[in-house]
Parts: structure tokens; sequence; C-alpha cells
């Protein structure tokens, strides 16, 4: 990934990563006032650096998206750990999205959903409308079948959206993200899971003060004990941190 000039970047175990101290820093170099840069934005957490380590199609797909942020407090603390002078802060992807839809319906920019049930999906087009009068050029929910991707690509290229976000999980919404590029290279894509469901309230997002605290990932496990064997795996990433193997 190329640099752009001025804008703080940091690498760790051999990812890029841009660090901003606020939301605001990362959406206004987002989308600037001459308009939506174009690109592919991807968050990064501890999982998915380990699952990149293992999965070379996913580390690919990771080198080549050209905007990586630092989503799971993990990473942040690395980040400080590595560049002790670093002003960084945990931006979550759910939060982003919203400041940058927010941001989309006061410019007027086209925004295409994809991704999720039909029924949320409706309910995250009507709520984006109401809250903040977004733009909405076009949506399909997630199930489609590989046969019908072509034609979907087709619609988003003529459809004009500067900012197309993905809500089908991690790695199928970056490898969409990377065929659907090839054919309309002039958007900002985003990979934002089940951020729909948040939204909409279907998902409960742990409290503020476990999110302020860096305890999310917590907070998931405790209402989700299946999450386990996921979170052992971690303990992978903690040995990388704490021996500055970063």
């Amino acid at each position: 990934m190329t640099k752009l000039p001025d804008t703080p970047q940091y690498e760790i175990r051999g990812v890029a990563l841009y660090g901003f101290d606020s939301m605001s820093s990362f959406v206004d170099f987002l989308m600037p006032a001459s308009g939506v840069r174009s690109g592919t934005l991807v968050a990064i957490n501890a999982e998915k650096m380990l699952t990149a380590e293992q999965d070379e199609g996913l580390r690919s797909l990771l080198q080549h998206a050209e905007f990586k942020y630092p989503d799971g407090i993990s990473i942040v603390r690395s980040i400080r750990k590595k560049y002790p002078c670093a002003a960084v802060q945990r931006i979550a992807g759910a939060d982003l999205w919203e400041a940058l839809m927010e941001r989309a319906g006061r410019e007027g920019t086209p925004v295409f959903l994809l991704g999720g049930r039909q029924a949320v999906l409706n309910e995250t087009c009507d709520k984006l409308r109401r809250q903040w009068n977004v733009n909405i050029v076009g949506a399909q929910d997630g199930y489609f079948t590989p046969a019908d991707r072509d034609a979907l690509f087709a619609r988003i290229a003529a459809s004009g959206a500067k900012l197309v976000t993905v809500a089908l999980g991690s790695p199928r919404q970056e490898l969409l993200m990377r065929d659907c590029r090839s054919h309309w290279p002039h958007a900002l894509y985003m990979g934002v899971g089940g951020t729909y469901d948040v939204f909409t309230g279907h998902v409960k997002r742990a409290p503020k003060i476990w999110q302020n605290l860096g305890l999310e990932w917590l907070y998931r496990l405790i209402r989700q004990p299946s999450r386990l064997r996921r979170q052992l795996k971690l303990i992978q990433y903690l040995r990388y941190h704490w021996r500055g193997d970063l």
C-alpha cells in the first residue's frame, strides 16, 4: 500500500495500518472536500491478523486493501507499544460506518448497501433515510448466487455509488469487494460484517463503558460462550504482543 502524504501509518506484523487520533479525523481523511477516496476499507483485529498469517488468500486481500485500520483494541495497544508517540484510538467498524453514513447524508454522497437479510436490509435503508437523509442508490441482500455476481457488479457501477458497504462476513466480503472494484473502481468499499443488524437493533452491542475499557470482546464472550474457542486462538497474538514481536 502506498502511503498518502501527511497521513499516519503504522506497521504491525507486516500489515500497514492507518491510525488516527479520533473518528472525525478518519472520516475527514476518507471523505475530504475533494470527494470520497476510492479503494477498499478493511477493519483489522487480532483474529483477522492471525487468520491472515495462515491463509495466503486472505493475506493477499489485506495486502492489497488500500485503507486498513485498527478495529480491535489489541491492535491499538500493539501500535502504541511499538510506536510510543502514536496518537492512535480504536475506531470500531460499526461506529465508523455510522459516521460515514451521517457524512454521506449531509453531502448527498450516493450509497449502495449490500448484504444481510432482506428484512434487515430494508430496515437499514429506511432508518438511514429517516435519520440522515442518506442517498441510497441501490441495495442487495446477501442471498445471491455466484452466477448473480456479474449482474450485481453491473448494478453497482450503473448506480454511480461512491460509497459501497458490504455486510457478508469475512473473508467473503473482502473477496466480493476485490472483484467488484475491477468493474467499478470509483468508490470506497467498506466491509461491515454484522453492522446492519446492530444498527437496526437486532443485535445488541456492549454498553459504552465496556467499549471504552476495551472489553467489548469480553462482553460478547459472556453473551456467546460458543466464542470461547475463537478467543483462545488469540493467545498467540498476546504472545506476539508481550514479546514485542510486532
